[in-house]
């Protein structure tokens, strides 16, 4: 029997469920392609964003799981009737967990102790994926008997390892808590994480790891045909009838009933609540380009990535150029022998040629944002995302403030307009970053320095109220945290340096800093750091926080913390180590040019684990990292 290892946690404002129960495959048959504006709305602590809003349903067409077997497995595990079944009955079919590969890495390790890391969506397998790795008794008194099957031997116990599991019960919520650590000191020789990406390469964990992305099948044929009937492959046409008319139906303009036809196009349903997208002067407006196609970007999470490359290739030529929608080449064995939902016929499909556009933020698979990281883009006209939810969309939607967006669930099979108020989120982020500010050191007292102007304590008091720190918290949610990058950090703050304004002097004034070990982040936990301190007395006090756990937890939590709740970006920033999102291009808020310009006018970035940034590389240099910016002078 599995067992679960769950430690007691404070509750966390951030919620993920990556992916659907199979008990919600719902018989959805009669879906029809649709086009409907996402939800919007301001942020409060009363009422928290939502973070997830497609529906708990998914059609009995969503297709079957695509088997995709190793050249390295050994055919008896791949054609081991027993597991065949046992994945059969127990699985849902469109989800592929890499059982096969998962017992072969096992064997072939010869692993005691296997743990298991899935996020909470995936949980309710957990313990079937425990059973068939541990044993098949389980199977034996309900699948075997029911399928008059026998163990192979019945001298020999039926197993399909010799390994025993334990199950992961802390919260998952991306491929950022990958757990290595815990699984080392349960006993642990080989951890099994399932639904993401490998963030944390397999050579930089401490323990044997298997990335199991659980790829997930859809009815790519009502993808397509969805974006083909509401989405114009001419350019003009889709900015003018789909563009257009959400943004003018949002800022309350003519009021034309659903259902009515603009531009041989369904009308569009928008959110009269929603002020509009805000103005901004921006790079990555889209260019002019010779091209009449729309130009699209398909983003997703991993496990449709393989979807994603499917619409690409439906979408990248027109219909007369190649067989119809449900013929293509491209179509897997898997998902040629689906049900069709009835829908649209191609009469009502636009036969056109779109210009696709999967974009990478290395180190990620082509297509594949988190929610921390995606890519700027350039000379496309839309973001087309597929996937539930709308935590991994967003960082995508305020990486690229300009664009609009749409939604694709496939498990609700509804094409939606997204929007997000950047306006309100600059609004919040800006007052932290002006709190923050108000809380750095001026001219007084001169720090202690040695002979060649180090500071001998980093931890010296400067003109900061006596005993007022600042909090920076290390992650200890899985691999959140980078030790590198709190060292990267502090060392901003030990250097923090100002300007007298009688001589212009660069005088240095440390920044006193008390590091805090935290596995989740919530506001009653950090106000304790500061229960029952009177501001009059000279008791310790923490006046700003620096969080390293995930920047999501500053933009879209931070107004609910009494203290300012910076993430590595908005601390630089703070600190002059980094341009704000509102700053001329190749400046600074004290006028140094930057080392390397970088087009930020206008848009916040998401980039915190993409190579090459400053974020991911001070998570390996740690106190050696250049910084966009020169010490800025204040």
């Amino acid at each position: 029997m599995a067992s679960v290892s769950a430690h007691p946690t404070s509750q966390s404002p951030e919620s993920t469920s990556s992916t659907r129960s199979a008990a919600h495959l719902a018989d959805d048959a009669q879906n029809e392609p649709d086009l409907k504006t996402g939800g919007k709305g301001k942020a409060t602590a009363a009422k928290p964003k939502r973070r997830f809003v497609g529906k708990n349903s998914m059609s009995a067409n969503a297709g079957q799981s695509r088997s995709i077997p190793h050249s390295s497995i050994p055919a008896d595990i791949l054609q081991d009737p027993l597991l065949a079944e046992a994945i059969a009955h127990n699985l849902p079919k469109n989800y592929e967990f890499e059982v096969h590969k998962t017992i072969w890495n096992i064997r072939k390790w010869d692993c005691k102790m296997v743990a298991l890391q899935m996020p909470e969506g995936l949980l309710m397998w957990g313990c079937i994926l425990s059973d068939i790795i541990e044993r098949c008794g389980s199977y034996s008194l309900h699948v075997f008997i029911a399928l008059n099957l026998t163990c192979r031997s019945p001298a020999t116990p039926c197993r399909f390892t010799s390994a025993q599991t334990v199950i992961l019960g802390d919260v998952t919520y991306g491929a950022c808590c990958i757990d290595d650590y815990t699984a080392i000191a349960l006993g642990c020789d080989m951890l099994v994480h399932y639904g993401h990406s490998c963030l944390v390469p397999i050579e930089n964990t401490r323990i044997r790891t298997l990335y199991v992305f659980v790829e997930i099948s859809i009815d790519s044929e009502h993808l397509a045909k969805t974006i083909r009937r509401n989405f114009p492959s001419d350019r003009d046409a889709f900015v003018r009838d789909v563009v257009r008319a959400t943004d003018s139906a949002a800022d309350g303009g003519v009021d034309v009933p659903i259902g009515s036809v603009l531009g041989g196009r369904k009308r569009i349903e928008a959110d009269r609540s929603h002020k509009g997208e805000i103005e901004l002067e921006l790079s990555n407006e889209p260019a002019a380009s010779p091209s009449s196609s729309t130009r699209l970007a398909l983003v997703s999470t991993i496990q449709f990535a393989a979807a994603l490359n499917r619409l690409k290739e439906d979408l990248s030529s027109s219909v007369e150029d190649g067989a119809s929608i449900t013929q293509k080449p491209s179509e897997s064995v898997a998902e040629s022998h689906l049900p069709i939902v009835p829908h649209a016929t191609n009469q009502d499909l636009d036969a056109g040629r779109y210009e696709i556009v999967v974009p990478r933020s290395k180190p990620l698979s082509p297509g594949e944002i988190l929610g921390c990281t995606a890519p700027r883009l350039n000379d496309v006209d839309a973001i087309l995302y597929l996937a539930d939810g709308r935590f991994h969309l967003e960082a995508i939607m305020i990486a690229n403030p300009s664009l609009p967006a749409f939604r694709y669930d496939p498990y609700s099979k509804k094409l939606t307009r997204e929007w997000y108020d950047h306006e309100e989120m600059r609004s919040v982020r800006g007052s932290a970053i002006k709190s923050a500010k108000a809380t750095l050191p001026s001219i007084g007292a001169p720090a202690a320095e040695s002979a060649n102007g180090v500071l001998d304590s980093p931890h010296q008091p400067s003109t900061l109220a006596s005993g007022q720190v600042w909090g920076v918290i290390l992650g200890t949610l899985g691999r959140q945290g980078s030790l590198l990058q709190m060292e990267a950090i502090l060392r901003q703050l030990e250097t923090y340096r100002i300007t007298d304004t009688v001589d212009s002097s660069t005088v240095a004034r440390s920044i006193p800093y008390m590091p805090i070990l935290l596995s989740e982040l919530s506001p009653a936990k950090l106000a304790l750091f500061n229960e029952g301190i009177d501001p009059n007395t000279m008791e310790a006090n923490v006046t700003t926080f620096i969080q390293t756990s995930c920047p999501r937890l500053s933009i879209d939590w931070g107004y609910a913390f009494q203290k300012p709740l910076l993430n590595p970006y908005e601390a630089a920033v703070v600190l002059g180590r980094a341009q704000g999102w509102e700053e001329e291009q190749g400046q600074s808020s004290g006028g140094q040019v930057t080392k390397e310009p970088r087009s930020l006018k206008g848009a916040y970035p998401m980039d915190f684990y993409e190579a090459g940034s400053v974020w991911a590389v001070s998570r390996v240099k740690g106190r050696e990292t250049s910084w966009p910016v020169d010490v800025v002078v204040h």
